[in-house]
C-alpha cells in the first residue's frame, strides 16, 4: 500500500485536494476545471525537477483539450437544451396545476388520494421536464397548500412532494441519462428503456406506501367530505382535458425513441416544438414565459456544460497521473465477489451524494467504476440502473438533500427544516428498498432493452 500511495502520490493528492476544496464550498465546476489545469504544470515540474515519471508535457495538456472537445462534440449532448427548454415550458403552461387538480378530485374517495394524485404528477411531470428543482418547486407551490387545507401531516405532505419531484432524474427522458450515456459511451435508448421499469416502479412503491400509511394512520391523510367530490362524469371529463394532451406528449417523444423512429435529440426537438404548440392552446404561451423559458434554458445547459468541461479536465489528468488505477488495484486486491463490488460502489455513491450533486457523482467517480464494472462482468446498463435508483437519495439524503431545500424555499414560513427531513426518511428507505428488488430481480431493468432492442 506504501509504494502504491508513493507511486501515484499527485492522483491522490489532486483527489484529496477536491474533496477538501468542495467542502470548503468553493464552485464545482471551476474546482475540478482549475486543480486539473494546476497538476498539470505540478506534474511538470515534478518531472523536470526531481526526474519523476509522470512523463507530463505540454502535449499532454494540448490531449487533455481534445479529448475535451471530443467529448463536447458528442452528438446526444444536442438533445439537453431541447429536453430542458420542453420541461420549462411545460411547467410554465399551466399543465401541471390542472391536472394536479383534477386528478386529486379522481382519487378523491380513497384515502390519501391527494397524496396519490401528487406521485403520478411526479410521474408525468419527470417524462416531460427531467428537471428536479422545477417540478419539487412547482408541486411546493401547488400540492403543499392543497394537502394542508386538507388536514394533511406537514411531514407526510413534504415527503410525498419531495420524493415525488425527485422521479425526474430516472424516468426517461431523463438528462442524468443523456449524460450517463455519454460517459459511460452506452446506447441512449437502452438506458432509456431500461428506467422505465424501475422508474415505474419506484412510484408504485411511493404509492402503495401512501395506501398503507394512511390506512393504519388516517390522521395523516384525511379522507375529503363527500359533498367537495364532483360527480364522476364531470371529475372524468376534466382528467381527459388535461391529462390527454400532456401524456400525448409524452408517448410522441418516448415512443419515437423507442420505436427507433429518432434519435434523442430529434425527439428533444419534437418535445420542445410540443411543448410550444401545448401552451399555445392553453393561452399561456406569452412572450414574457417564452423569454423565460429561453433565458432558463440557456442558464441550466450552460451550469451542465461547463460541468462537462471542468469535470472531464480533472478526470482526464486524474487518469493520466494514474488515479483510476489506484482504484482498480484496490478493488482487484480485495478478492470481492460481484455482489460485494456492486455494494461497495453503491453504498460509496450514496455517500457521495451528501456533499456533491449528481452530475459531479457522474462525471468524475462512475468512469472509475467503469472498468471494474467489465471486471467483474456486471451488465453495464444494470449498473446504470443501480446508480439511477441510488441518486434519487443524493436529493433526499439530509443534510444536503437538495429536494428539502426547494420545498422550504417556496414555503419557507410554514413548515420546518427539520420536518421535511423527517417527513422524506421514509421514502429514503423505499428507494434502498427499490434498489435490493432490482438487484434481486434484475430483468425489472433489463428486460424491456433485450426485447426491444435484440440483436
Amino acid at each position: 500500500m506504501i509504494s502504491l500511495v508513493t507511486e501515484y502520490f499527485l492522483a491522490i493528492a489532486l483527489f484529496f485536494s477536491f474533496i477538501t476544496l468542495i467542502f470548503y464550498g468553493f464552485p464545482v465546476a471551476w474546482t475540478m476545471g482549475g486543480l486539473g489545469v494546476l497538476f498539470i504544470f505540478i506534474s511538470m515540474i515534478s518531472d523536470n525537477l526531481f526526474d519523476t515519471f509522470y512523463g507530463v508535457d505540454f502535449g499532454f495538456a494540448s490531449m487533455v483539450v481534445y479529448r475535451l472537445y471530443g467529448v463536447m462534440a458528442n452528438w446526444v449532448l444536442v438533445a439537453l437544451p431541447m429536453f430542458i427548454f420542453m420541461g420549462i415550458m411545460m411547467d410554465k403552461s399551466g399543465i401541471a396545476e390542472d391536472l394536479m387538480t383534477d386528478l386529486s378530485k379522481l382519487f378523491g374517495k380513497t384515502r390519501g388520494g391527494l397524496a396519490i394524485s401528487i406521485v403520478f404528477i411526479g410521474v408525468l411531470l419527470a417524462a416531460s421536464t427531467g428537471i428536479i428543482g422545477a417540478v419539487v418547486t412547482l408541486m411546493g407551490l401547488l400540492a403543499w397548500p392543497a394537502m394542508i387545507r386538507a388536514g394533511y401531516d406537514k411531514k407526510f405532505a413534504s415527503g410525498v412532494i419531495c420524493s415525488g419531484g425527485c422521479l425526474g432524474i430516472l424516468i426517461p427522458p431523463s438528462i442524468m441519462l443523456i449524460v450517463y450515456a455519454v460517459i459511460a459511451q452506452l446506447s441512449p435508448l437502452r438506458l432509456f428503456a431500461a428506467a422505465i421499469f424501475p422508474g415505474l416502479m419506484l412510484a408504485g412503491l411511493y404509492i402503495l406506501y401512501v395506501i398503507i400509511r394512511a390506512y393504519f394512520n388516517p390522521s395523516l391523510a384525511p379522507r375529503p367530505a363527500a359533498e367537495e367530490i364532483p360527480p364522476r362524469a364531470e371529475i372524468l371529463k376534466e382528467v381527459l382535458v388535461s391529462f390527454v394532451p400532456l401524456f400525448s406528449l409524452i408517448i410522441l417523444v418516448l415512443g419515437t425513441i423507442l420505436a427507433g423512429l429518432a434519435t434523442p435529440a430529434e425527439a428533444a426537438a419534437v418535445g420542445a416544438f410540443g411543448a410550444l404548440v401545448l401552451s399555445y392552446f392553453y393561452k399561456s404561451l406569452k412572450w414574457k414565459n417564452f423569454k423565460e423559458s429561453v433565458f432558463l434554458t440557456a442558464k441550466t445547459s450552460a451550469m451542465i456544460m461547463w460541468l462537462f468541461v471542468g469535470s472531464w479536465t480533472f478526470a482526464s489528468v486524474f487518469s493520466y497521473l494514474g488515479g483510476h488505477e489506484v482504484f482498480e488495484t484496490f478493488f482487484k486486491s480485495m478478492d470481492i465477489q460481484p455482489w460485494q463490488f456492486l455494494v461497495i460502489t453503491q453504498i460509496i455513491i450514496f455517500l457521495l451524494g451528501w456533499p456533491l450533486e449528481w452530475t459531479e457523482i457522474l462525471i468524475i467517480f462512475v468512469p472509475i467504476f467503469l472498468p471494474l464494472v467489465e471486471f467483474f462482468g456486471v451488465n453495464p446498463y444494470f449498473f446504470a440502473m443501480l446508480i439511477a435508483l441510488n441518486l434519487q437519495t443524493s436529493f433526499l439524503t439530509p443534510p444536503m438533500a437538495m429536494s428539502a431545500y426547494y420545498l422550504k424555499g417556496v414555503q419557507s414560513r410554514n413548515v420546518e427544516l427539520m420536518q421535511i427531513f423527517t417527513g422524506i426518511m421514509p421514502f429514503l428507505a423505499i428507494v434502498i428498498l427499490a434498489m435490493v428488488l432490482m438487484y434481486i430481480f434484475p430483468g425489472i431493468a433489463l428486460w424491456l432493452p433485450d426485447v426491444l432492442f435484440a440483436e
